[in-house]
């Protein structure tokens, strides 16, 4: 095995290709290397909470895919063979997984949730928690390093069943009963959780409570995705939910990811709320009980996001950078210092509230926008109310520009480095500062205002750029000055912009 299974890490995660199906992509994330990697998440706890295995209880769940019974079960038999208690949740959502490290009666040790998230069927991985939160990047390193250099035999195991997502559907429904004062029965809610792990929410919590349901979509999980990516940045997913919540007219929609660690919303006129929407809801719904708090978002947010949030909310706004574990620990970073950072979202969909742990968990903020929703109609308002004084910008586009060399880190710094050079000298164009992520640059260029920002990404050859414009044509000239810049640089392909 040695070294190559350093590769799998993504960030805070692990994620492989785990199942032949797509040309090109050989699988790397084995059953051998779940069984290493679970005996070694097992020694770095081990250390982490001060108890010898045989004292250890971890518990696993997993999402839909067709891989993860498999995956589970070598981690369970990894960890196993190292005396370690086992306990399988089965289908899972990723923060029940880490609410069972704290939950009382199950307060595992640890907890590992199988999951690639949204990507692709042959694709998988794994999410670990402690109850402190989710591992960080140099965490996963250390039990990579340790899977490594393990030698792991399949091993006989048994392991207890637990209802984890029973107990967790009931905390939700909870929540909601206390928020709305009854039940949901005035509420026809559509669902919609792309065959991933989200059903239970429309059957185990909205439906217990008297919602109706009925215009719910693509519940039943199903790890080949057959209606569309469990993603709500997707846009084949969003016009899906929008079309199904105009069609049932309903009072509101709720779409997750696969494992629910992200959700957007959707209005009962058929409109979405995500991406900067979503961040200015999650904002807006914490709002009262935070006054002048704080608001850490990733760094491709909107400058009529930040007015929103400082103006109209009176909020502070730190754009910080993309990755949702860098803008959860630089939240947690600012509460430790006695900033009052209730909140850290990404436009992904990732919200992490204080009072929520800093987990991000699209459940716990489908709830705050049901509560929200219900008391609002009782108003004969809609959700949208909440950020009806958001502008949007009247253009906004994001591509990618592939890197070419093998030294791509290099190239992108250069790049970088050089463009906030240019900035300075260039009519028409300011740093944004302070900047935590790539340059972002604010534009005026023939009556046009705007902004774009140039960044690498966290972990493939590839730098990304957002460009969004106050008014239309605003972008197309960005891109022609961008283009400019980037003209006859080696390492870096800009046929994207012919």
């Amino acid at each position: 095995m040695g070294k190559e299974i350093l590769k799998l890490q993504n960030g805070s995660d692990i994620r492989g290709i785990a199942m032949n199906g797509v040309e090109g992509e050989d699988v790397n994330l084995t059953r051998y290397n779940a069984l290493a990697i679970g005996a070694a998440f097992a020694h770095w706890l081990g250390f982490k909470v001060g108890k010898n295995s045989f004292d250890l209880k971890i518990c696993v769940g997993r999402d839909p895919r067709i891989t993860g019974p498999d995956l589970a079960d070598a981690l369970m038999s990894g960890m196993a063979y190292l005396g370690v208690q086992v306990s399988d949740a089965g289908l899972a959502s990723t923060p029940a997984m880490y609410m069972s490290t704290i939950m009382p009666y199950y307060e595992f040790d640890g907890a590992i949730m199988v999951t690639a998230s949204h990507l692709p069927f042959n694709r998988n991985g794994f999410k670990f928690f402690t109850a402190e939160g989710g591992l960080n990047k140099v965490d996963i390193t250390e039990v990579l390093e340790y899977a490594a250099s393990a030698h792991i035999l399949p091993f006989e195991y048994h392991a207890e069943s637990v209802n984890l997502m029973q107990m967790y559907a009931a905390h939700l429904r909870s929540m909601i009963s206390t928020g709305v004062g009854g039940d949901l029965s005035n509420m026809k809610i559509v669902v919609d959780a792309g065959n991933g792990a989200g059903g239970f929410f429309a059957n185990n919590v909205l439906a217990p409570l008297g919602a109706d349901i009925g215009g719910s979509q693509f519940l039943d999980p199903d790890g080949t995705f057959p209606n569309h990516q469990p993603n709500p940045e997707n846009k084949a997913a969003m016009e899906s939910i929008c079309k199904q919540v105009r069609e049932t007219g309903a009072d509101l929609g709720i779409i997750f990811d696969t494992d629910v660690d992200r959700s957007a919303a959707v209005t009962s006129e058929g409109k979405p709320i995500s991406r900067n929407a979503i961040v200015a809801l999650a904002a807006a719904i914490g709002a009262d009980d935070y006054p002048g708090g704080t608001v850490v978002t990733d760094s491709i947010t909107s400058n009529e996001l930040h007015t929103f949030l400082e103006d109209k909310l009176g909020l502070k706004h730190l754009r910080y950078k993309r990755g949702y574990k860098n803008v959860i620990n630089k939240a947690i970073e600012l509460s430790a210092e006695g900033e009052n950072a209730f909140l850290a979202i990404e436009t992904s969909g990732h919200a992490a509230y204080s009072d929520n742990y800093y987990l991000d968990d699209g459940a716990f903020l489908a709830v705050q926008t049901i509560i929200n929703a219900a008391n609002l109609k009782k108003e004969c308002k809609g959700i949208e109310y909440m950020i009806a004084e958001l502008a949007e910008p009247a253009e906004s586009l994001e591509i990618r520009f592939n890197l070419t060399t093998d030294n791509f880190g290099e190239i992108g710094d250069k790049i970088l480095e050089d463009m906030t050079a240019w900035t300075e000298h260039t009519a028409g164009l300011s740093l944004e500062l302070p900047n935590y992520e790539g340059v972002r640059i604010n534009y005026s260029l023939d009556g046009h205002d705007g902004w774009f920002l140039l960044r690498k990404s966290l972990h493939d050859p590839v730098m990304p750029l957002n460009v969004e414009s106050s008014s239309e044509g605003g972008v197309k000239l960005a891109l022609a000055l961008i283009k400019e810049f980037l003209t006859g640089r080696e390492g870096i392909d800009i046929t994207v912009l012919d």
